[in-house]
């Protein structure tokens, strides 16, 4: 062991191994894993070690098809097999609903490039899975790129080909302390202190404590898994080949081949957490004593469907501890507030993103970000709030025992809620507003006025909502909306260099004073950050506005770069407000100030200070859903009263309360994207047409090189607006789009144009296709469906309504 090294990672599972790997290859050989037993030492020694590339983050995807690739390359490199076993997979389906949803992801599977992926019927199931009994199943989706391996030798190849790139792998050496350091961390170990530049947490079971060491609660919890392992099974023993990863997903239950007998496990509904401050310093080949009353109804389900399982012998049982964060995907990248110090932790999948998860975080550490788009793994999509113990536990909880319970697009979980309201939230309820939640914050999706018990259908077509959002949109379009505004983000910015700062940050031109801009900001190669508003208040403060869950992330971009004379702090909790958009919305502002508001006196794209009722409030002219509208922005204890002022007011102009459903569709009408979808850091300015508001002129800012290459060569793909010919559904989001067989792009995302009267949606595609008229084809619920390109802004496409 040496006393200094570039990076340390500690933790001795298949991830941290994987993170060594990847920082090696990537040419950091001066680099040591710490171990405080032996390698798998933890939750991977006992893993199932199956793996599978499908994910509901088709990003997150992408990089579990990677992980799998990656096998067979590190075997090679390091000698070490990993006992692969490519036997494939089958999800089944026992409800025509679930039926439709693995048709929906068979088209998911194509826009990841998943090609190979088949529907099967119930008798080609059983023709794979001799063992299963399929009554009552409908059909199932079949990957062949799904298996299993040794849990083991996949460990050690992964250290093995580090250590032959110039890694150190210490055992047998606790990390018993950190402390932040000049040069990086000190690293207080029981055979010593290292200085490392970087600190990487990859402890799985006691990623909680490493992170604590470092000042920061990660939301990461422990909790029990079960799977049993049979003796062997004759029915099993005379296959020619081998059983493939079989699901039952209303059985709760996977199936794999272990030798000549059978590994069941369980996703039961009453799940328990084990340690949630992490597991003893002591725990390592351990494991904790079965619980086999409290999975009983998930193993009877199990047994019928595989009914060898009845005369077979129990060869052993496994209740092992796997780490869990509240949406099941892991903590991966630089930890807000901390210099040099990574995550690399909750990956209850180990063995599925593993190598996916080592490659980004390499790639992020050495090379300044990851070469994809990983925000559904990053630690920064998560606040403070997420670490709350009954929080995590409740979200946890929530979603191991959903695991294989069919979750719809439209369907709002009930855990960890209510925790963040807007101060209007009881009048609004009032009001009819069904909520959903969005990082932890209660918005308004729709409003059933009148209607105390109404209740949304779960589906993956359009709901029983969809009439009530017809009419706010109409509100919208032809009198005026009221929509809350406290889930829009809202930085201030001041400071001597704030100016400077800006117009390195961000690729716009930078609004004078009273001027608002929208401000597209870049990686250093090119790709999006944000989609951010810029307003100009005057004597020197600047409101940055943006998305309200992407505060940590954005807070964390921030800071990276800030000098000395700049501040920016997170308003977000204490301003608040409301936007105000349709024809009479001019009309409703002039009922409720003495200010003059007519349209030469606040123009498009303004912002000012006026005072509205009792308030003092700032307002900029601007509307996402393309309508003359204003965003009226209040201290968050003032926004009651702001409430009650403009529905008195609103009463003359047909005002109605609107939820962010309506709000999506009339942005899709306006081809306006945002940001999770038609902008993420996948994407480029020029792809997405958010290049027009690129300043290339203006001098130096932050992706300016890149862009510019990018407008020569012109981009790999470009956004378009697409008009689907559908009946009972929309496009969500990630469908393939077509052109005569031929995969040719894919959906961001897409919905009903109530005002329109057309199924909308925004999508990429290959350049040449990019033209109005391009006859196309799109899978929607799993079914083709004919769409045409069409101009974009399909509703005024002058944008007169917003500027008159």
């Amino acid at each position: 062991m040496k006393s200094h090294y570039r990076a340390v990672v500690i933790g001795g599972g298949v991830v941290g191994a994987s993170v060594l790997y990847h920082l090696a290859k990537l040419g950091w050989s001066d680099v040591a894993l710490i171990e405080r037993k032996e390698l798998t030492a933890g939750s991977t020694w006992h893993a199932a070690a199956g793996f599978h590339a499908i994910n509901a983050d088709p990003n997150i995807a992408a990089l579990q098809a990677y992980t799998i690739r990656l096998y067979k390359e590190i075997e090679r490199e390091s000698g070490q097999a990993v006992g692969l076993h490519m036997t494939g997979g089958v999800n089944m389906a026992g409800t025509p609903e679930r039926w439709e949803w693995l048709k929906a992801a068979w088209a998911l599977f194509q826009t990841m490039g998943m090609t190979e992926a088949r529907l099967l019927s119930p008798a080609e199931i059983k023709a794979i899975c001799p063992i299963a009994d399929v009554t009552g199943i409908v059909g199932g989706l079949y990957d062949p790129n799904e298996g299993h391996l040794d849990a083991y030798g996949a460990t050690h190849a992964y250290a093995k080909a580090a250590q032959k790139r110039g890694a150190e792998v210490i055992l047998r050496n606790r990390v018993l302390e950190l402390r932040p350091a000049a040069e990086g961390w000190q690293v207080v170990t029981e055979q010593g202190t290292i200085t490392a530049e970087h600190v990487v947490n990859a402890g799985g079971l006691w990623a909680k404590q490493v992170g604590l060491m470092a000042g920061v609660d990660l939301p990461v919890t422990p909790m029990e898994h079960h799977y049993l392992v049979t003796e062997a099974i004759p029915e099993v023993a005379a296959l020619p080949g081998e059983l493939p990863l079989t699901v039952d997903l209303e059985g709760f239950t996977y199936l794999r081949q272990e030798g000549k007998g059978v590994l069941l496990g369980v996703y039961e509904l009453t799940p328990k957490h084990w340690n949630v401050e992490g597991a003893p310093w002591d725990y390592g080949m351990d494991l904790i004593p079965e619980d086999i009353d409290r999975i009983a109804p998930e193993l009877a389900k199990g047994f019928e469907r595989f009914p060898c399982l009845q005369r077979a012998g129990i060869k052993r049982w496994v209740n092992g501890a796997f780490t869990f964060t509240p949406d099941g995907n892991p903590l991966v990248g630089p930890v807000p507030g901390l210099r040099n110090y990574w995550a690399a932790c909750g990956v209850m999948a180990g063995f599925s993103q593993g190598g996916g998860v080592g490659r980004s975080l390499a790639e992020w550490m050495i090379e300044g970000e990851p070469g994809a788009d990983i925000y559904g793994m990053d630690v920064a999509r998560y606040g403070g709030f997420a670490a709350n113990r009954p929080y995590l536990k409740a979200m946890t909880g929530q979603f191991y025992k959903r695991r294989f319970v069919l979750t719809y697009p439209n369907e709002q979980l009930p855990a960890g809620r209510p925790l963040r309201t807007a101060p209007t939230h009881p009048e609004m309820t009032a009001a009819g507003a069904q909520w959903g939640a969005l990082w932890g914050l209660e918005v308004p999706l729709y409003f059933a006025p009148g209607q105390p018990d109404f209740a949304e259908t779960p589906t993956l077509r359009r709901s029983n909502a969809h009439d009530l959002v017809a009419a706010e949109c109409r509100a919208a379009r032809q009198d005026v909306a009221l929509l809350d505004t406290t889930a829009f983000a809202r930085y201030r910015v001041t400071g001597a260099g704030a100016a400077k700062w800006l117009d390195r940050t961000l690729a716009c031109r930078l609004p004078g004073p009273g001027q608002v801009r929208l401000a597209p900001m870049l990686s250093p190669k090119g790709r999006l950050m944000g989609d951010l508003t810029l307003l100009n208040w005057g004597g020197g403060e600047w409101w940055i506005m943006g998305s309200y869950y992407l505060r940590q992330w954005h807070l964390r971009w921030f800071r990276e770069s800030l000098p000395a004379d700049v501040a920016v702090e997170d308003i977000s909790d204490a301003v608040t407000g409301f936007s105000i958009s349709g024809p009479k919305a001019r009309d409703l502002l002039a009922a409720v100030t003495e200010d003059a508001v007519g349209r030469e006196a606040f123009r498009f794209m303004q912002c000012r200070d006026l005072d509205v009722g009792l308030s003092r409030a700032r307002v900029a002219r601007l509307s996402v859903s393309g309508e003359l509208g204003y965003e009226i922005n209040v201290p968050a204890a003032e926004q009651r009263a702001l409430y009650r002022l403009l529905l008195d007011a609103g009463r003359d102009f047909g005002l109605r309360q609107i939820g962010f459903n309506a709000l999506n569709a009339l942005r899709l009408e306006k081809s306006f994207g945002v940001w999770s979808r038609e902008f993420t850091r996948a994407y480029t300015a020029a792809e997405s047409g958010f290049d027009r508001f690129v300043a290339f002129d203006k001098g130096p800012f932050v992706g300016r090189e890149p862009a510019l290459r990018e407008r020569e060569a012109g981009p790999r793909q470009r956004l378009v607006t697409l008009e689907i010919q559908a009946s009972d559904a929309d496009a969500s989001g990630f469908e393939p789009v077509w052109l005569e067989g031929r995969r040719v792009g894919f959906v961001t995302s897409g919905g009903y144009g109530h005002c329109l009267g057309k199924s909308l949606a925004l999508a990429y595609v290959e350049p040449a296709l990019a033209k109005a008229g391009q006859a196309l084809q799109v899978h929607v619920v799993g079914e083709p469906r004919a769409a045409t390109v069409i101009e974009p802004s399909p509703h005024d496409p002058a944008g007169s309504r917003m500027r008159s």
